[in-house]
């Protein structure tokens, strides 16, 4: 097979991959975007909101790091990550059958467990395939695919939220999509069972442990986590607060996934060019979406979430490239999940701060958020001098 074939390859693979998320995003991601109103319907506090979004996120980021160990030393790239998708997906719509707040909560984490689960192994055959057209595109093509599901998701629920005002029902369709992202996860599973194959290189690294390198790059993307709002206490305070309707809330996330998946396009072109000073710039510019989306009226509001939904989608697509071309292919699957167990532990521990500081002070709340952000980049910019 000559080197055109299997560059041929390995973007219908990526390109594949993509398909999963689009349908997987257009599940939970639109759970997402209503569970904060979901949560106060069913009586839940800010705090609760903020605990479980942030519970949610280090669940599904420090399992990763147990996943990712699993896969490199067993291989099974493709039982994990299938595995992780029926959970990930099909815990969503049994959220249209729960009664009361604790039972969802009980949903939402499971639904990140199971994308604790099949994110490594994912990422890591990403990553055999990306090598072939660009770590920085590769991630950035299957982010922007990731992200039109996350589009024509909140928009369908916000539908059915101004038709019927009915947040079961919104929750209780998103099974049509779950099916669709499970087919396609199959397909991609026939056609390509050893993705490994498609590596064409193997970035340099002490494959014993990790360099000083790595473990800064992992405290640099922790500030960012932690001064990072998680959508649900966004959309909590929206509500609260009356700047959006209900059916606006979800339209607002879809507008800030679409950005998302632009701006990681962007990324992801411009870093394998010019690499970290990318990932700076972005964490540079997303830096004033607090004090406009806590502070600000409807219109700072939505300037904004596309500063968050420009965060968002470094966070996705160049911080993750980032890693593959930290890494060895032995230690791919780990050196993703330890990045994403570090990440996850950052974002709960903001996640719970932000959640008290909101009851306290929405002021304070904004400090905090800017301030441990800012902390990120003059570590990024120590590493690339390191580099």
């Amino acid at each position: 097979m000559n080197q055109k074939t299997i560059n041929t390859s390995a973007t219908i693979f990526v390109v594949l991959l993509g398909i999963v998320s689009l349908f997987a995003d257009m599940t939970y991601e639109s759970a997402r975007s209503i569970s904060g109103p979901y949560l106060a319907l069913l009586g839940a506090s800010a705090t609760v909101v903020g605990i479980a979004a942030g519970l949610g996120e280090l669940l599904g980021y420090a399992l990763r790091f147990v996943s990712g160990r699993i896969v490199d030393r067993t291989g099974r790239y493709w039982l994990f990550t299938i595995s992780g998708y029926f959970l990930n997906l099909f815990a969503v719509p049994a959220l249209a059958l729960v009664g009361d707040w604790q039972l969802a909560v009980f949903l939402m984490l499971l639904e990140r467990i199971g994308k604790a689960i099949r994110n490594p192994p994912r990422d890591a055959m990403l990553s055999f395939a990306t090598t072939r057209i660009g770590h920085g595109w590769g991630f950035a093509l299957h982010e922007a695919m990731d992200q039109i599901g996350a589009i024509i998701g909140p928009f369908m629920i916000a539908a059915v939220l101004y038709l019927r005002n009915d947040f079961r029902l919104s929750f209780a369709i998103l099974i049509i999509p779950a099916i669709i992202s499970i087919g396609v996860l199959l397909v991609a599973r026939i056609h390509y069972p050893h993705p490994s194959k498609l590596e064409s290189k193997t970035p340099q690294i002490d494959i014993k442990g990790y360099t000083g390198h790595f473990w800064l790059y992992l405290l640099a993307t922790g500030c960012i986590a932690a001064g990072f709002a998680d959508y649900p206490l966004i959309a909590y305070h929206f509500s609260k607060a009356g700047i959006f309707t209900h059916e606006w809330i979800p339209i607002l996330y879809a507008i800030a996934m679409g950005v998302d998946g632009l701006s990681a396009l962007l990324f992801g072109r411009l870093y394998d060019r010019i690499g970290m000073p990318i990932i700076i710039s972005a964490v540079a510019i997303a830096l004033p979406f607090a004090p406009l989306v806590f502070l600000g009226d409807l219109k700072m509001g939505l300037i904004g979430m596309v500063l968050w939904g420009i965060g968002m989608g470094a966070q996705e697509s160049v911080m993750k490239a980032q890693i593959a071309n930290m890494s060895s292919v032995r230690l791919r699957g780990t050196a993703f999940g330890t990045f994403n167990m570090s990440f996850g532990v950052f974002w709960f521990v903001g996640s719970v701060i932000m959640g008290r500081l909101y009851d306290y002070s929405i002021m304070a709340l904004v400090i905090f958020s800017v301030t441990v952000q800012i902390l990120s980049i003059p570590i990024l910019f120590c590493l690339r001098r390191m580099r």
